[in-house]
């Protein structure tokens, strides 16, 4: 049973999970001092143990054993809802893998709740994650994405940042993709909950200055969709289907190339085609 726990007020914390870690044989955390906090609050006694990610791979046959023998078997994260961003993932596999029942409580996230307050556009979106730590690797992980972005990808982009590192990620940000509309989300549910909104570049210049505290998501509105000149996608067109390929698949390629509707793509290769 996976189970959702608060991301900073304990109010969160639902009637259903706190059933569920109270009946728990065993309840599996991140760090057992964080879960034990919790756990006194509720008046939860199960008992806690560690499973984090240096020993989870390691954990996973005892734990498919406790779960064989029927014995029920808690997970939970620091914060938030197991498995984002945080241990489990490799657990879970193994448990569907061998069979066995997997279930969640759900309740709160921090990806979630930033993203609906953000003011930006809430469907499609893409959490990712920590970006990685180290500026390279960042700003290779964020030239990815808006590769993608120029083969069509259009999505609300989400990622967790430490406070340390957040004004050097918002400057790559800015530096890859440009004048994006983007929030700062930190300490949500918290006291000092904030919720900072402007383009990629002042987000920057603000926490250039300002100092940040506490957990931070990040949430980056899509790309803008681009318009791909008639010519282009004429002439694109014209090349594909005149080295035989059939009016289906050039309509997909030059759709995922160009970024354009694939229904005005198809009516403008009907009228070639017809011409």
């Amino acid at each position: 049973m996976l189970v959702s726990t608060p991301i900073g007020n304990l109010g969160d914390m639902t009637e259903r999970g706190i059933a569920a870690l109270r009946v728990a044989d065993l309840v599996l955390c991140e760090d057992t001092r964080v879960t034990r906090r919790l756990a006194g609050a509720f008046g939860i006694s199960a008992r806690l143990s560690a499973l984090h990610e240096y020993n989870e791979e390691q954990r996973i046959p005892e734990v498919l054993a406790a779960l064989a023998r029927g014995l029920r078997v808690a997970l939970v994260s620091d914060a938030g809802t197991p498995v984002l961003s945080d241990p489990g993932f490799r657990l879970v596999r193994a448990a569907v893998a061998a069979g066995l029942a997997v279930s969640a409580v759900p309740g709160p996230s921090a990806a979630v709740m930033a993203l609906t307050i953000s003011g930006l556009p809430p469907s499609p979106f893409l959490f990712l994650g920590f970006p990685p730590a180290r500026g390279g690797p960042r700003r290779a992980a964020f030239t990815r994405i808006a590769a993608l972005e120029r083969a069509g990808l259009r999505a609300t982009l989400i990622w967790h940042e430490a406070p340390h590192r957040l004004a050097a990620t918002l400057a790559d940000l800015a530096g890859i993709f440009g004048a994006r509309e983007a929030a700062v989300a930190r300490e949500l549910t918290k006291r000092f909950e904030e919720v900072r909104r402007g383009t990629l570049a002042e987000l920057a210049e603000h926490y250039r200055e300002a100092k940040a505290l506490g957990e931070i998501t990040l949430v980056v509105g899509p790309a803008a969709a681009m318009e791909a000149p008639e010519e282009k996608i004429e002439g694109l067109l014209k090349a594909l289907l005149g080295r035989g390929m059939s009016l289906k698949e050039a309509v997909a390629s030059v759709a995922g190339e160009t970024g354009a509707k694939r229904r005005e793509v198809y009516a403008r290769a009907l009228a070639l085609k017809h011409a």
